[in-house]
């Protein structure tokens, strides 16, 4: 289930909870770019993961709505940094054509460090491909401040 950050509850439908986001922030005269990201934390034997999509209001602030799943643990950093970027392509790939007709740029963000001292770096490569493969406008650390931060708050 979707939520806002406030914990309300979401109706089922996220294209239509976009939607008409997307139209009242129109309607407010509010230039829009969407983020998408998710984080992960492994909780002794459950990883909990969060998705996020961030609607960044030009110089106006922005907001968000959270989406939480739990599975077992068992995975690997790598196979978590691609899992984390699978789910926000999935978010990405139903959310983009809804994002085309209303002008809004789509950016996917990884929580994947660019440093090769951090264990992240090793989905890097992978993660990126991914993305781009996908037509989306890929933002990794520091720059993928909606997996990095805003997920990330989420599952901490």
């Amino acid at each position: 289930m979707w939520q806002k950050f406030n914990g309300e509850n979401l109706s089922d439908n996220i294209l239509l909870e976009v939607e008409d986001t997307l139209k009242a922030e129109e309607a407010r005269g509010h230039k829009l770019k969407v983020c998408i990201g998710t984080d992960s934390q492994v909780k002794g034997a459950i990883i909990e993961f969060a998705t996020v999509i961030v609607f960044v209001r030009e110089q106006r602030g922005g907001f968000m709505f959270i989406h939480h799943e739990k599975t077992r643990s068992g995975m690997g950093i790598k196979e978590r940094m691609i899992t984390e970027v699978a789910k926000s392509i999935d978010v990405a790939y139903q959310l983009c054509n809804l994002l085309d007709h209303y002008h809004v740029d789509l950016e996917v963000h990884a929580d994947i460090n660019t440093n090769p001292y951090f264990k992240s770096h090793s989905a890097l490569s992978e993660a990126m491909g991914y993305i781009l493969s996908m037509g989306f406008v890929f933002k990794a650390k520091p720059d993928a401040f909606a997996s990095s931060y805003c997920a990330d708050k989420v599952v901490h």
